[in-house]
């Protein structure tokens, strides 16, 4: 049996090899904490889970969803954008329901690019970032993310061969898997560059409210702490921004986010969509409407839940030797290997799960600038995760 090229040319999955290693290790008699995958553990509220319970006992929300059914739903979207970040928002023409913002990062390559193209991709970068160009046929040029650079790319550094060829570049800030921010100044940056070299700018927008306190962009309501890409670019001109319920209202198995911004980029992801599927149950979009104007408590609980758990986590590290800064957003705690390990971290994944029963995700996974780090996700409570250090700790000395 043979299979089309383009399988050949998607990247190996992180979290696929990772599953692989956690199966091999439980068969052995190993307890799994699993530290390898940014699934929230938290629930989501219950105002939310109301809304689907109850359209569950509506025989009219059983069918298919077309896009004028979800309407309801655009318009709520619109106005929690505009009212938090301050930008006018077209609900007919400017959001796009999406089954998460994974699903518009890896279908909107097969709008922009011809085979061929380029994309500008973070690296280390989200996996699906890369998968999406690939299957659209596009050629990627990675922008290394360094700690000396803060984890930002530096624009001036990409050739200028390189942009002539190039259509989009993708950016994604609070950062998986550094944990890094990014100031609106950088944003007016990248939108200025993407405008002089007629480059489509994405923004995937996943960790907008999970920034923790005192860091160098919060502000006293968590909700306005990050800034939006359309921010930089009001007009939307350029910009297309993914947001997912994922984060934000632990909704993850819900699949529920949306595309915004530019009217023309909606109008050709949404093309796309109609290709691959229809939107989710009207239920799901009817939880989510509940979580964007019922009561915000819930994000705030979710927030303080992985600062604690990323001060047990980063403490217990450092204790142990294991020197790690604190992340200022995210679920997740970039570290950088030992030295003995920096090469190969899979390596070291694969054998801390073999012999330890703790998962991570290897940095290589995310990209080649990942290499010599491993990311680990806090999803799981702090007694859990100060236990999985003790086992790091055996494992570094052995």
């Amino acid at each position: 049996m043979e299979f089309a090229q383009r399988l050949q040319t998607l990247p190996r999955n992180v979290f696929a090899d990772m599953d692989l290693a956690k199966a091999k290790a439980r068969a052995s008699g190993k307890e799994i904490i699993d530290l390898s995958l940014g699934s929230s553990d938290l629930p989501a509220s219950e105002h939310v889970i109301t809304a689907i319970e109850t359209s569950l006992h509506d025989h009219s929300t059983h069918g298919y969803l077309l896009f004028h059914g979800t309407q309801p739903f655009r318009q709520v979207a619109a106005q929690w954008y505009t009212e938090r970040f301050g930008i006018p928002i077209d609900p007919e023409t400017e959001v796009l329901p999406l089954i998460g913002s994974q699903e518009g990062t890896a279908h909107l390559p097969l709008a922009i690019l011809n085979p061929g193209d380029y994309a500008l991709l973070q690296d280390p970068g989200y996996p699906s970032h890369a998968g999406g160009v690939y299957l659209a046929g596009g050629q990627i040029y990675p922008m290394p993310l360094l700690a000396k650079n803060n984890f930002l790319p530096i624009f001036e550094d990409i050739p200028t061969s390189i942009v002539a060829q190039a259509r989009m570049m993708v950016l994604s800030y609070p950062h998986n898997p550094t944990t890094a921010i990014a100031p609106l100044s950088f944003f007016e940056q990248a939108v200025a560059f993407c405008r002089q070299h007629n480059l489509v700018l994405v923004h995937d927008f996943p960790y907008a409210d999970l920034v923790f306190p005192h860091s160098p962009t919060s502000h006293p309501d968590i909700r306005c702490s990050t800034p939006s890409i359309l921010q930089a670019d009001p007009n939307k001109e350029i910009s297309i921004e993914f947001f997912t319920f994922s984060k934000s209202y632990n909704m993850g198995g819900f699949r529920i986010g949306y595309a915004i911004g530019n009217a023309e980029l909606i109008k050709g992801l949404r093309q796309i969509k109609a290709v691959v599927d229809f939107n989710q149950y009207q239920g799901i979009l009817n939880g989510a409407i509940a979580a964007l104007q019922g009561s915000q408590d819930g994000v705030q609980e979710m927030v303080t839940t992985f600062q604690k758990r990323r001060d047990a986590f980063v403490g217990a590290l450092n204790r142990i030797g294991w020197e790690v800064p604190l992340p200022v957003a995210t679920m997740y705690v970039w570290a950088k290997l030992p030295e003995a390990w920096q090469e190969n971290s899979v390596k070291f994944c694969t054998q801390l799960v073999e012999e330890t029963g703790v998962a991570a995700s290897p940095g290589s996974g995310f990209g080649n600038a990942g290499e010599g780090y491993v990311r680990f996700a806090l999803v799981q409570e702090p007694d859990i995760l100060e236990i999985a250090v003790e086992r790091i700790s055996d494992f570094l000395r052995r």
